[in-house]
């Protein structure tokens, strides 16, 4: 889950390669939602092992309150901070 801030704009989405895809936010690549509103913060992840179940996951968590996702993400990172690894461990 990306954030442009700590409650700020929220954005959830699913790939193969996160590393790759924080990348691409944070560069603009792809011009829409993100970049529009600044969605740039690694602030909540998970991992699946298999594609299909990621893609379940992300479809019953947009369904979710906004209000339960904000304690997802705080029950794992309490301060917001971005979670991107630095370019180096890439």
């Amino acid at each position: 889950m990306l954030a442009s801030r700590m409650h700020g704009t929220l954005y959830l989405g699913v790939t193969r390669d996160l590393a790759r895809r924080l990348h691409e936010h944070k560069l603009g690549v792809y011009k829409g939602f993100t970049e529009r509103y600044g969605v740039h913060r690694l602030v909540w992840y998970e991992g699946h092992e298999r594609i299909d179940e990621a893609i379940s996951r992300e479809k019953r968590l947009k369904r979710w309150r906004r209000d339960w996702k904000i304690r997802l993400v705080e029950d794992m990172n309490p301060l917001w901070s971005d979670l991107t690894p630095p370019l180096s461990d890439w």
